[in-house]
């Protein structure tokens, strides 16, 4: 994508009902308004919140926010261009449960409270193979643990990738931690068993990789 492209997307976002970019500072000063209020005063309903992680151009958020119009779903991601796509397809499907916002992962106990996220959808991550980038890994303990702090009681977690190593480094860090796993295979197309919202909803690069007859790995899991 050439730098014109970004620039006026980024100034796209800016106009965005649905984008919302804190600044830094409200975030590591705890002022973001909206963090604990984001039912009452952005979605205004009672519906159980949802986010993808790393959500792209936002597929995987606009598909489950089509198919579950009581629920609320917000794509985040650090990179404002990419998700251009997703905040302007679900604004132009007049879909009011949708909202992505601009920030990095590290933060995210900084724009919700706790409890407050019934579910998080981790969709086709950078695996992060060297151990010296495994910091970025978004099912290290790290992470994982601000994922608990901002999740319900018994809230999900779901990670859906083509990467063998992340599915068996993440089985590996849920049972070293004492965590539940719910579910888990290693090719949920080739699983008569597996949920249909795992393979009813693909995106564009997954449909490459099953092209390219990559097995596509799942696990459902809860932090105890």
């Amino acid at each position: 994508m050439g730098s014109k492209n970004k620039l006026k997307r980024f100034k796209e976002n800016l106009t965005f009902s649905n984008v919302v970019q804190p600044e830094r500072s409200l975030l590591t000063d705890n002022r973001f308004a909206l963090k604990g209020n984001w039912l009452q005063s952005f979605f205004k309903n009672k519906g159980d919140l949802i986010l993808e992680l790393g959500c792209g151009k936002g597929e995987y958020t606009l598909a489950m926010a089509r198919k579950y119009p009581d629920k609320n779903f917000i794509g985040i991601d650090i990179k404002g261009a990419r998700f251009w796509r997703g905040a302007k397809t679900a604004l132009e499907e007049n879909l009011p449960n949708v909202a992505f916002v601009r920030i990095q992962i590290e933060l995210i106990d900084k724009i919700f409270a706790t409890d407050e996220v019934a579910e998080i959808w981790i969709t086709f991550p950078d695996p992060q193979i060297k151990y010296k980038r495994s910091k970025h890994r978004l099912t290290n303990p790290v992470f994982l643990a601000l994922y608990k702090r901002i999740l319900k009681p018994n809230g999900l977690i779901h990670l859906k990738t083509d990467s063998e190593f992340m599915h068996g480094y993440t089985l590996g860090i849920l049972q070293g931690l004492g965590h539940t796993i719910s579910y888990a295979h290693h090719d949920v197309y080739g699983n008569t068993e597996s949920p249909e919202i795992v393979t009813s909803v693909q995106t564009f690069y997954e449909q490459q990789y099953l092209e390219q007859r990559k097995a596509i790995t799942y696990i459902r899991f809860k932090l105890d």
